[in-house]
């Protein structure tokens, strides 16, 4: 399973002091570790690239063309204990792939160099000079390679989780900051810590067992609006979507209410249940005397407003959550059971 990616980008591979390393998930290779980011600079193609620094040459490489990205052939590398798969974009750009140890990297050769391609020479998707076109790269490589694991690496499952049925994969998405990861480190840890996530940059895909449903995996999509146009992407193969509001924040109504819609209208995730959990109710006066008859009222408001009522040809319910307070926690799990 793909753990891991990152990038190494810098005026010149031979500095390490000025190289800039960007990771998602996590900052698993870190600037501090020279060693072992020079042995992945080198593991690449044995030093090349770092002497085409030295004597100004690109071997006829198209470096200067803006509109087209030469891309190497992917490597593999053990490098301390690390399963890394690099490869080179016009000799200036490392960007590696880390696995699980036993994985073997050929089998992503493909669909790395094909999702590598797509993105940058058709869809023109980033240019390395902004922070946010290159973190969005990676979250969108990261994102299509592990959902081909997913489908495609059959041992990946069976082997995590022995005699398992496939797995029912919830989409998860709502705009930042409304307590998508909170629920999702709620469900899986039963744990809440206040400021444990800021708003979040990372896409995450946990896997949580259910006696009532088996295996659930929750695709957690990062809410920031430079992030938004890569939820299509982690829709496809959904067996449900949640949608979460911060229902205390109605100055965002209208911007989540956009973004609902956007995904909603897409004809081809028609049928597809939903779940709407309003979330944070313990930020509303008076919330914890809430009664039946002022939740109800309360959710009428709410889906007149984000006009839920429109919605046709699917099963879809409300509940009204606080993940902080515990609130109504367990009728999510009921929620997910009951729709699909």
């Amino acid at each position: 399973m793909l753990n891991n990616i990152f990038l190494f980008k810098g005026k010149n591979f031979t500095d390490l002091d000025q190289l800039n390393i960007f990771s998602y998930p996590t900052e698993i290779i870190s600037i501090e570790n020279k060693d072992q980011i020079s042995k992945i600079i080198y593991g690449h193609d044995h030093g090349d690239i770092i002497h085409k620094y030295r004597t100004h040459k690109t071997n006829g490489k198209k470096t200067n063309n803006l509109n087209f990205y030469e891309i190497d052939n992917p490597v593999p590398q053990k490098i301390d204990d690390l399963n890394v798969y690099t490869t080179c974009i016009n000799g200036k750009v490392v960007i590696g792939l880390i696995f699980d140890k036993d994985d073997n990297p050929y089998d992503y050769k493909s669909i790395f160099e094909e999702t590598l391609n797509e993105l940058l020479n058709n869809e023109k998707v980033c240019s390395f000079e902004d922070e946010i076109e290159i973190e969005n790269l990676l979250i969108t490589i990261f994102v299509d390679i592990r959902k081909f694991g997913d489908e495609n690496i059959e041992n990946f499952i069976e082997d995590k989780f022995p005699f398992q049925e496939p797995f029912i994969k919830i989409f998860l998405f709502g705009i930042d900051d409304v307590g998508k990861s909170s629920l999702v480190r709620k469900i899986k840890t039963g744990k809440f810590e206040d400021n444990f996530f800021v708003p979040n940059k990372k896409f995450n895909i946990d896997y949580i067992q259910s006696k009532k449903l088996g295996l659930l995996a929750f695709w957690d999509m990062p809410g920031q609006s430079s992030f938004r146009n890569k939820w299509l992407g982690g829709l496809q193969d959904t067996n449900l979507i949640v949608f979460m509001i911060d229902i205390a924040n109605q100055i965002r109504f209208e911007e989540a209410k956009t973004e609902f819609w956007k995904i909603l209208n897409n004809k081809e995730f028609f049928g597809l249940p939903l779940l709407i959990l309003c979330n944070k109710i313990d930020l509303l006066d008076h919330s914890k005397e809430f009664n039946n008859s002022d939740i109800e009222k309360l959710q009428n408001e709410v889906v007149t407003y984000f006009e839920f009522d429109k919605l046709e040809d699917r099963k879809w319910k409300i509940v009204f959550t606080s993940i902080k307070a515990n609130f109504n926690l367990n009728s999510i799990i009921d929620s997910i059971y009951d729709l699909i």
